[in-house]
C-alpha cells in the first residue's frame, strides 16, 4: 500500500509529461507516480517511464475509464489526481494531501476558478461552461464546491474504493463532485494557480459535445440521487398546467351548467393523474435512495477495516 499515489491519466501528452512527472517527484518525493496511458499515438508512455513514473495502460478510451482502472488497481492512503498537460502546479499537492491525511477529508478540490483560470484559459466558452456547471450543481445539490470540472483533486482511500465510476469521459469530475456531496463526504477546497497549456499542446475536451454530456450527467445524477425533488418538480409543473387549463372550463360550467370543452377537461384530468403518478414515483424512489445511503455507510465501515489491514501488511 502506497503512502501517496499520484495518478496521471494521459492521452497524447508527450510534450508535457516529462515535466509533470519531474515536478511531482520533486514536490512529493515519497509518492509513487503512476501514468496511465489511454491509447496515445505518440511517445507519452516511453517518456513517462524514462522520467521515473510507473506506466500502465487502459485500452478503453475515455478519462472515466482510466480513473476506474486507477482506483481499482492502486491502494494508497492518499491519492492525488492530476492531468498530464502541465496546467496544474505540483506545489499545491502537499497541502491537498495533508487535508486527506491530517484533516480526514474524503475529497480535496483544486479550485482554479477562484484564482487565475479565467485569465489564463483562452477558450471563453470553457469559462462560461465551468460557471454554468458550478452554479447548477451548487443550486441543485445545495453545496458550495468552488470548481466542479477541475482535474486536480486529492482523495482518501475510502473515496477511491467506494466511488462507482459510471462516466466514460470528461463527465467524471462532475460525477465525483455529486457523489461526494450526496454521500455526505468531507470536501475541502484548495485555491490553486492555473496555467494554460503550453503552445502546441491541444486540449482533448470538446467544448460543445463534452459540455452537453456534462449537463446530461448533472440531470441524470439529480434524478438518481434526488428523485423526490426531480419527480416532484415534474408533478408540480403538470399539476399547475392542469389547474390553469381547467379553470376556464369550470368557470363556464358554474355559469351555464354546461361543459363545452370536454377534450380540455379530459386532457386536464389525465395531466393531473400524471402529476400524481410522478409524485408517488418520486416518493417510492426516495425510499430506495435512503436505503442505498444506509448500505453505503456500512460499506465505508468495511472499507475502513480493509484499509487498516492493508496498512498493517504494509508496515510488516
Amino acid at each position: 500500500m502506497d503512502d501517496i499515489a499520484v495518478l496521471i491519466p494521459c492521452y497524447n501528452e508527450a510534450q508535457t509529461i516529462r515535466k509533470v512527472v519531474t515536478d511531482w517527484k520533486k514536490e512529493l518525493p515519497e509518492a509513487v507516480i503512476y501514468v496511465y496511458d489511454n491509447n496515445s499515438n505518440d511517445d507519452t508512455a516511453v517518456i513517462a517511464e524514462e522520467a521515473g513514473a510507473i506506466v500502465r495502460h487502459e485500452y478503453m478510451q475515455g478519462k472515466g475509464n482510466v480513473i476506474r482502472r486507477m482506483f481499482r488497481e492502486i491502494d494508497a492512503k492518499a491519492y492525488i489526481m492530476v492531468d498530464g498537460d502541465d496546467t496544474y502546479p505540483a506545489e499545491y499537492g502537499r497541502k491537498m494531501v495533508d487535508c486527506v491525511l491530517q484533516k480526514n477529508a474524503d475529497m480535496v478540490v483544486g479550485d482554479r476558478l477562484s484564482s487565475t483560470y479565467f485569465q489564463e484559459n483562452k477558450r471563453p466558452f470553457h469559462n462560461f461552461g465551468n460557471s454554468i456547471v458550478r452554479a447548477s450543481i451548487n443550486f441543485l445539490f445545495h453545496t458550495e464546491i468552488k470548481d466542479i470540472m477541475t482535474g486536480y483533486r486529492a482523495f482518501s482511500f475510502q473515496f477511491a474504493k467506494s466511488f462507482p465510476v459510471l462516466s466514460r469521459g470528461f463527465e467524471i469530475e462532475t460525477e465525483m463532485s455529486i457523489h461526494a456531496v450526496d454521500k455526505n463526504m468531507q470536501v475541502e477546497n484548495v485555491v490553486i494557480e492555473y496555467r494554460d497549456r503550453p503552445a502546441g499542446s491541444e486540449s482533448k475536451l470538446n467544448t460543445y459535445s463534452d459540455g452537453m454530456k456534462v449537463l446530461k450527467t448533472i440531470m441524470r445524477l439529480f434524478r438518481t440521487y434526488k428523485p423526490l425533488a426531480y419527480f416532484g418538480t415534474i408533478a408540480a409543473v403538470l399539476a399547475l398546467l392542469s389547474v390553469i387549463f381547467v379553470i376556464p372550463v369550470f368557470s363556464v360550467y358554474l355559469k351555464t351548467a354546461l361543459v363545452p370543452n370536454f377534450p380540455t377537461l379530459i386532457v386536464c384530468g389525465f395531466t393531473m393523474l400524471a402529476a400524481i403518478l410522478s409524485l408517488f414515483t418520486g416518493l417510492q424512489l426516495q425510499n430506495s435512495v435512503q436505503k442505498n445511503r444506509q448500505d453505503f455507510e456500512m460499506q465505508l465501515i468495511r472499507l475502513d477495516h480493509v484499509r487498516k489491514d492493508l496498512e498493517a501488511d504494509y508496515e510488516k
